[in-house]
């Protein structure tokens, strides 16, 4: 056997059964030195699976099995000896963080094992206790199966929870949060569960909700249809008129050629988009329902009227037999100027440059 002095490094190290500590390297720290936690990679999963009752069998001939209930105090002790069965109920539209953080909670609500069932009320219920929707109920039904955290949806939701779909679905416990739910004729529709010992309160994620995110696209309305326009969508798909849509494209040309504008452009441009708003307005002002077009049209077909009345006067005269001098609605108004765009600003010729030009052809063309 050869000595450590004789032998390598490593031969020695392995005698005398020691290791080398391996030193930390600069890719195992960030550029404050902190230590980099190696990234977990999580298996993928099947999506949940969806409730489906089989129709072939009576109720009557379902085998029933033995169903031993836990009570809340064994579940949040851990004494559980089965997953326990939880179901979390609501409409899910447009689903967003929100909604994945108050299951997450509900799948995590006991130190054992959860099965978390997600009910989903469908278009018909939730139009008539809560208004419409964005999104269908099978795209509602999708968004949950693909949640991490749930394990079945139970699509067709009922509004109100009942004991006998409790006892359908075998479930142990309920989680929602704890403020009371005013629905459906009910100060609490969740009342009856809670006096069950059946629920478990969550808490809603501050700051987000369905409700505010539409608040949002309401508020940017003229810049989503914008965007969605240029984005080859039609007037017709957005349901938007003919006047919004070419106002809004005005707008988009008129963006696209300010960064390369001096100072005199600028200046041509800020007149025509003043001119083009008068334009619209007048345009609406004359063909609009309540437009000067049909008010004239109305008095067009009164005048009509009143002439007919007068060529029988004139054929058996009565108290009014001198025609000339007679009428009822006094000399015809002229109707009102309409204004109409113009893009010649009040600028000489030899004033305006080619940008000038360029921005004029880009407007007229939108028209």
């Amino acid at each position: 056997m050869s000595s450590p002095k004789n032998g390598s490094p490593g031969e020695a190290r392995k005698q005398n059964g020691s290791r080398k500590r391996k030193r930390p390297s600069s890719q195992d720290s960030d550029i404050n030195g902190a230590t980099k936690h190696k990234s977990i990679r999580v298996s993928p999963r099947e999506p949940a699976r969806m409730y489906e009752p089989d129709l072939t069998i009576s109720p009557s001939d379902e085998p029933v099995e033995e169903f031993e209930p836990i009570s809340l105090e064994d579940a949040k002790n851990g004494k559980a000896t089965r997953p326990i069965r939880v179901y979390a109920d609501g409409v899910y539209d447009v689903y967003h963080f929100g909604h994945a953080r108050s299951l997450m909670q509900a799948k995590n609500a006991f130190p054992t094992e959860v099965y978390l069932m997600v009910g989903v009320s469908n278009d018909e219920l939730t139009h008539k206790y809560k208004g419409n929707t964005v999104m269908t109920e099978t795209e509602r039904y999708e968004s949950l199966r693909h949640c991490r955290y749930v394990d079945e949806v139970i699509s067709d939701a009922p509004w109100v929870v009942t004991p006998d779909f409790i006892d359908l679905h075998k479930i142990d416990f309920v989680a929602h949060d704890d403020l009371p739910y005013n629905s459906a004729g009910s100060e609490d529709i969740y009342k009856e569960v809670k006096a069950m010992g059946k629920f478990v309160a969550t808490q809603r994620t501050e700051g987000i909700s369905t409700s505010d995110l539409i608040a949002r696209v309401v508020r940017d309305y003229d810049m989503y249809i914008r965007r969605n326009l240029a984005r080859g969508y039609t007037a017709k798909e957005l349901n938007v008129s003919f006047i919004k849509e070419k106002e809004v494209q005005v707008r988009q040309k008129m963006d696209e050629i300010k960064g390369r504008l001096t100072d005199k452009s600028q200046e041509i441009l800020t007149k025509w988009e003043e001119k083009s708003r008068d334009f619209i307005g007048s345009f609406i002002d004359m063909f609009g329902r309540e437009g000067r077009l049909n008010q004239l049209i109305g008095k067009g077909k009164d005048r009509i009227f009143d002439a007919g009345a007068r060529i029988k006067r004139a054929l058996s005269p009565g108290r009014h037999a001198d025609l000339d001098d007679y009428d009822p609605y006094g000399s015809p108004t002229r109707s009102p100027k309409v204004p109409r765009l113009s893009f010649d600003p009040e600028i000489s010729d030899d004033e305006e440059d080619e940008q000038g030009k360029e921005i004029r052809e880009a407007v007229s063309s939108t028209f």
